[in-house]
């Protein structure tokens, strides 16, 4: 039987700068899929999205480098796979005084 999980890594959350989630260990899982829901962002703000992996939780790199842009409300997804044991979501921000507010979710199958 497989297993499948969601988790959400933030909630309503208000970034003003770069940021990371914190980590999830899927080390179980076959395959994962980011879902983030962008709620309100400032005037001409733009978020670079990267999926990073690390085999301890404590460093990380980029998964693969691609970069999932939000530049307004909105629901972006993208899959994840052969990710080993942690993963974690990057954000860059861009534009005069950014501020995005996000739901970030990571869902998980075996």
């Amino acid at each position: 039987m497989r297993q499948a999980l969601t988790a959400v890594l933030e909630r309503d959350t208000t970034f003003t700068g770069d940021f990371a989630t914190e980590p999830y260990e899927a080390a179980w899982a076959g395959e994962a899929r980011w879902f983030v829901n962008t709620l309100a962002v400032s005037g001409a703000t733009t978020v670079a999205l990267v999926t990073q992996i690390s085999p301890d939780g404590l460093t990380w790199c980029d998964l693969d480098g691609e970069e999932h842009v939000i530049t307004g409300p909105g629901l972006v997804t993208w899959p994840v796979s052969h990710f080993g044991q942690w993963l974690r979501v990057r954000g860059t921000m861009t534009g005069d005084d950014p501020s995005a507010t996000l739901r970030i979710y990571l869902t998980a199958k075996s």
